[in-house]
């Protein structure tokens, strides 16, 4: 099973710039996008992408936020998670998985909104916890969290910064604590590779970038991970997808 993860920054500005083109070369068995910052009624997939069904969370705010998930298969439940009203989850069951994807709450500058993205992030946790104890989870999205200093070009001076103070780092420490894998640096403990650049001062192209989107699975579903891989050639947002490849029955 092939599955992509990828924050667009606006999905409507993001076809204008090869999205749907992605898409099909990737052949993905599912597509989790972040920052749709669009209601479905905006977006009319359905005839690039007819092979497509689609499972939106928008939020009640027009134009933030937003989650998508456009899966080949039919699963057998769908979920929003109930952690906010800013359309920031998406889950989907199938028979020996849970896929959810999350667009996590930025801390803004300052952590101005450091509470609301920790009580958020604890009831995420709980949340992935009780899917897990049916069975595994495949968690993707824009954290907005670099792990570990090598998750960030410049750790020194971003200390403390959204996505990198300590209580960000420790509430993704945590969630890990609790049965679930970085997938991505378990299979690469000691790579370099970011998946978001400022669009300021030329920095993805001096690759001056932070690694903060994931895919975060159960410990037990770690022997079936293939491959992760960083697309950070595919261009359209100040991301690029990540794609996971795994053996696992959809």
């Amino acid at each position: 099973m092939k599955v992509i993860t990828f924050n667009v920054n606006g999905i409507r500005a993001c076809l204008q710039k090869g999205l749907i083109d992605f898409i099909k070369e990737e052949d993905a068995d599912l597509v989790c996008i972040q920052e749709t910052k669009a209601q479905p009624e905006q977006v009319d997939l359905s005839k690039d992408l007819p092979e497509y069904m689609q499972y939106w969370s928008s939020a009640e705010r027009k134009g933030y936020s937003g989650t998508l998930i456009l899966s080949k298969y039919v699963p057998k439940a769908v979920d929003y998670g109930g952690l906010d009203n800013e359309g920031r989850t998406v889950c989907l069951e199938f028979d020996e998985f849970y896929i959810i994807n999350n667009y996590v709450p930025n801390a803004q500058d300052g952590l101005a909104r450091i509470d609301y993205r920790l009580e958020w992030e604890g009831k995420r946790k709980e949340y992935l916890k009780e899917l897990d104890k049916k069975k595994p989870v495949i968690m993707c999205g824009d954290l907005n969290v670099a792990h570990n200093e090598i998750d960030l070009k410049n750790p020194d001076t971003n200390h403390n910064n959204a996505g990198f103070s300590d209580q960000e780092r420790n509430a993704f420490t945590e969630l890990l604590s609790e049965g679930f894998s970085d997938a991505y640096r378990k299979l690469y403990p000691d790579k370099v590779e970011y998946s978001w650049w400022s669009y300021r001062m030329k920095a993805r192209e001096r690759n001056v970038g932070w690694r903060i989107d994931y895919f975060v699975v159960s410990d037990r579903l770690m022997e079936q991970v293939k491959d992760v891989v960083i697309r950070n050639d595919v261009f359209g947002s100040d991301h690029c997808p990540v794609i996971l490849d795994i053996s696992i029955k959809i």
